[in-house]
């Protein structure tokens, strides 16, 4: 479905070509290879098995052509399962959250069904990012319920949804930023090192072995989302739409089922919006990530999502296709300020 007629994402989408840096070896494939980006210790490091490649995803259709998101990536909008249906990944049940006297979430229910692309919009203060943060486990609901994967969660930390499969990108990118692109990446595979901290520590043996098993892992999303020019450098020194492309690739590193992504394209100019416009439909249809996106570029909302909710001062005020919301007054009435 094409956005609205002065969409930005109505034009031509155009490739940025960026080589890579002097150093920066490649495989004759085209996929990050060991050569001369290795680390100092490659020589030490057994051989790999062979080039770093996707093989087990089918084929990328070209990312930039004339025509619409979603006509480029050949996604078809079909209605979702809803609340309590087989196909919903995570159901929010009636779920209220207050700081105090302050009421953040009130009476909130939605579903995020398998493999689609939903989207959670509303005017600044409606409490998007505080949805995130119960479905993340940031905060603890007042009341309500959360069911993820066919299990109704209890309270839980960060780290244990991340355990169980979400993963997450914040509003204000949350980087180290004194350490360089591929090292940022690599925490996001640390929940799925087995080895304990003596093994670590030594760098030896069966460490090892994991280790390039996990670094070939990185050097794959690196070449997916096509910053293989950058991978060494540190990511204070990097502009702010590259920083947000490396927080995506760290989040995407954990392998999640859901991903939760917090304003994704805050602060891009044109050209990087459509950048990341492909790579979250990319991520969508090649990886079967289900993603749950907050975001204020309306444009961005109706090409990308298959369903929008709608928070207006902590309440659900609508919940359908991009088609549906955009249509409803209630809607328009919230983004305009106009009291019917």
């Amino acid at each position: 479905m094409s956005g609205p007629a002065d969409s930005p994402f109505s034009g031509t989408f155009r490739e940025v070509d960026h080589p890579p840096l002097k150093g920066e070896g490649r495989t004759a494939g085209g996929s990050p290879g060991w050569g001369d980006s290795a680390p100092a210790y490659a020589d030490r490091l057994p051989p790999p098995p062979g080039p770093l490649t996707r093989s087990d995803l089918p084929p990328a259709e070209p990312r930039y052509s004339e025509g619409s998101a979603t006509q480029q990536s050949g996604r078809s909008r079909q209605q979702p399962t809803s609340v309590g249906g087989g196909d919903a990944l995570l159901s929010v049940e009636n779920v209220s959250l207050t700081f105090g006297g302050v009421k953040a979430l009130t009476d909130v229910s939605f579903d995020i069904a398998a493999g689609e692309i939903r989207a959670i919009i509303g005017p600044n203060g409606a409490g998007k990012t505080s949805m995130l943060n119960v479905i993340n486990g940031f905060y603890h609901p007042r009341q309500g319920r959360i069911t993820f994967k066919g299990r109704t969660r209890p309270a839980m930390r960060p780290y244990e949804a991340a355990r169980g499969g979400i993963a997450r990108t914040f509003q204000n990118v949350a980087l180290f930023r004194g350490m360089s692109v591929l090292d940022n990446i690599m925490a996001g595979r640390t929940l799925r090192m087995s080895r304990g901290f003596f093994w670590q520590m030594v760098r030896f043996g069966p460490a090892l072995a994991e280790e390039v098993a996990h670094r070939r892992k990185v050097e794959d999303i690196i070449d997916f989302l096509e910053i293989p020019h950058i991978r060494k450098i540190p990511v204070g020194r990097l502009p702010y739409g590259l920083q947000k492309r490396v927080e995506l690739a760290r989040a995407l590193a954990m392998e999640p089922d859901l991903l939760l992504l917090d304003e994704p394209m805050a602060g891009m100019n044109l050209e990087e919006k459509e950048d990341m416009s492909r790579y979250i439909l990319d991520i969508n249809r090649e990886f079967g990530t289900t993603i749950a996106l907050i975001e204020h570029d309306m444009g961005v909302v109706m090409d990308l999502s298959d369903r929008v909710v709608v928070l207006d001062y902590g309440r659900k005020i609508a919940d359908g296709t991009p088609d549906e919301v955009k249509r409803d007054t209630k809607v328009i009435d919230a983004y305009l300020g106009v009291a019917r």
